[in-house]
């Protein structure tokens, strides 16, 4: 009994020994062999502040779980699903305009403006979905039957399967009717090659609910099967030719299914996966969803070399207003392109610059070639990747510019990019995991001189930090444990663009040692405004995606296959229309909220970059707020022209 009694004492005892050990072994730098001992910054359990003191957390932690109960409870996608989400957002806006926003913390008033907008932009997209429904409604007369079938399921509705099977003959011979009359089509009447596209895709999804609807009933309730074998299998087979008989016809040949497109990744269909917001714009990027190489809203077949089978849904100026909007961008796309062409040249002219260095005078192109070829032989790019990861945390410990926990530097690892995904995505991706991108002894030979070539040393040396620390992985690290609640609102302006401020930041401060970094550096800069010009230029209807990867090729001097990846990816469905734009722009906002704080004195470097990442992922405008303790009012509208003002600027019109 008595050594019974004394084992919580040990217990105690011993555990107390061990956070002791634990705590001592982080203050060390032991976590972190790679990082100086001495580093101010190695307290990895700093328990303060995870979540804030905002009146608004549980109402935000609230919504985001009504919202998710509503959505798994709908079915697919339909103008019923609409419309009982537009219901569920007016409520959940009615009711936050009843709170007393004057009476509210600072952090409270950034929390309901955040969920203000959250909702005022899921409202718009759905009335911009609406819009789109509407175009492709001639092409799918049908898709109420099927509707219907799903939701009688979802109810357990009492069925009569002997009329149901005759409901399904009617539907077959009004989806043969459906394809006769767009067969007829020719001239003006035809369909443009999106539209068709996205008609399809409706039949695909629609295929797709009535085979889960089938799964439902075959071989549970006999009765289901006796009648509806043979019906059903004459619909399916209906579909799947009216679908295949689009994207022929109208498209450019293939066939597969893919998701219901919708006018941007955060609507009502949950975007690229995941929870409410979790397309950020187009992006969970620290869990990857976007990142996926399979069919997709934006692929017409499987993935080409030569890039025709890319497709991709244009969804125009009201909606990129719209986005824009949410975004706290004050700009018009036409602004942003004029910004994207001034920061251009800045990019040619610091090109020029290293292409003296070079001896290739001012043909930077040439330099370009010279940077392409030193590349590591087979085999030897994950060592590469190890040892300009160490090198960037190494670098910014000792200068001091952001804490890195030793748990987040210890626990990031690597992958190999399968050829197939590397279709999709030509260079590497990050966050907790670097996915290496590499040729493999199963690529044709040019394909692999041409992923050799775009993932040589200097390319790779500019972007491993984007992607690890203080990239993305110090990122993903930070919001799992700060402000955790405020998920719903992630946006790419603050992922992709803290990881490309990241680049500029050590640009300036002399990062690239030699010219060849810096051409490696200035090469990633001028993609990124590259993506600006060819993806709103896009969605405006200005460029195709042929135009678009000619103008990666020509402008940029990519690799002509890694351009094809790159547009595909951009096009495919897996982002959202804003996605490709918001590296630059986000790193631009980034890069003058710095000024403002950090080079006027205001912050350290150190406080500036921890406070960003403590905030989790907002819009920038909304960091800005926070950091600068800006009033804020509950009308409050995006007002920051974080790049000054532009020549001949187009006026930004209420979306």
């Amino acid at each position: 009994m008595q050594r019974l009694a004394s084992r919580p004492a040990v217990l105690f005892i011993s555990l107390a020994i061990a956070i002791l050990f634990t705590t001592n072994r982080e203050h060390s730098g032991l976590a972190a062999p790679q990082a100086p001992a001495a580093a101010p910054n190695s307290n990895a359990l700093d328990l303060s502040d995870l979540n804030g003191a905002s009146e608004l957390r549980g109402v935000i932690e609230r919504f985001d779980a009504d919202r998710g109960s509503v959505r798994r409870s709908l079915g697919a996608a339909s103008p019923r699903r609409d419309a009982r989400m537009t219901e569920f957002h007016q409520q959940w806006l009615d009711k936050l305009e009843k709170l007393e926003f004057d009476k509210l913390s600072h952090d409270g008033k950034v929390d309901y403006l955040l969920l203000k907008s959250y909702l005022e932009r899921e409202l718009r997209q759905l009335e911009l979905r609406a819009k789109a429904d509407a175009e492709s409604a001639p092409f799918v007369p049908f898709d109420d039957v099927i509707y219907q079938l799903d939701e009688s399921r979802r109810r357990l509705d009492a069925m009569d399967w002997a009329k149901t099977a005759a409901a399904l003959t009617d539907l077959t011979k009004h989806i043969n009717d459906a394809r006769r009359k767009v067969e007829s089509l020719s001239g003006e009447s035809r369909p443009k090659r999106a539209l068709a596209n996205r008609a399809a895709q409706s039949v695909d999804n629609l295929r797709s609910t009535l085979r889960d609807w089938q799964g439902f009933y075959n071989g549970y309730d006999p009765l289901f099967t006796w009648w509806m074998d043979e019906p059903y299998k004459a619909t399916e087979a209906a579909l799947s030719g009216y679908a295949d008989f689009l994207r022929q016809r109208f498209v450019g040949g293939g066939t597969g299914a893919g998701p219901r497109p919708d006018v941007a990744s955060r609507s009502e269909s949950g975007g690229s996966g995941g929870g409410p917001g979790s397309g950020a714009s187009g992006g969970g990027r620290f869990s990857r969803r976007g990142e996926s190489s399979g069919s997709s809203s934006g692929l017409g077949s499987e993935p080409s070399r030569d890039g025709g089978d890319i497709i991709g849904n244009p969804i125009g100026r009201e909606a990129l207003l719209s986005e824009l909007a949410y975004e706290m961008v004050p700009y018009a796309p036409e602004d942003l392109v004029a910004l994207a062409e001034q920061e251009f040249a800045w990019c040619e002219a610091e090109m020029k610059k290293a292409s003296n260095e070079l001896g290739c005078g001012d043909d930077w192109k040439k330099a370009l070639e010279h940077v392409k070829n030193q590349h590591v032989e087979p085999g030897k790019q994950p060592e590469l990747i190890r040892q300009l990861a160490l090198e960037a945390v190494d670098y910014i410990e000792r200068n001091d510019l952001v804490t890195v926990p030793p748990l987040c530097a210890e626990s990031w690892r690597m992958a190999m990019m399968t050829p197939d995904r590397q279709m999709v995505n030509p260079f590497f991706t990050g966050g907790e995991t670097i996915t290496v991108s590499f040729p493999t002894s199963t690529m044709p030979h040019e394909a692999k001189l041409m992923s050799m070539r775009g993932n040589n040393v200097h390319f790779a040396r500019a972007t491993v930090h984007h992607e690890l620390i203080p990239g993305h992985h110090l990122q993903g690290y930070m919001i799992s444990r700060y402000r955790t609640y405020r998920g719903p609102f992630s946006t790419a302006f603050w992922t992709e663009g803290w990881a490309l401020y990241w680049e500029m930041l050590l640009y300036d401060m002399d990062f690239p040692r030699s010219p060849e970094n810096r051409v490696g550096m200035l090469f990633w800069r001028m993609h990124r405004c590259a993506r600006i010009i060819f993806s709103l230029k896009f969605h405006l209807e200005q460029m195709s995606p042929q135009e678009c990867i000619d103008f990666l090729v020509d402008r940029v001097g990519h690799e002509r296959d890694n351009a094809t990846a790159e547009v595909r990816r951009s096009f495919a469905g897996a982002y959202g229309p804003l996605y490709q734009a918001a590296y630059m722009l986000g790193g631009l906002q980034f890069r003058a909220l710095h000024r403002e704080l950090v080079e006027s004195g205001k912050m350290t470097n150190r406080q500036f970059h921890d406070a960003i990442l403590k905030e989790n992922n907002i819009p920038v405008e909304m960091v800005r707020a926070i950091l600068t303790k800006r009033p804020l009012t509950r009308d409050f509208k995006p007002s920051w022209k974080f790049y000054g003002p532009l020549p001949e600027a187009g006026a930004v019109e209420a979306p």
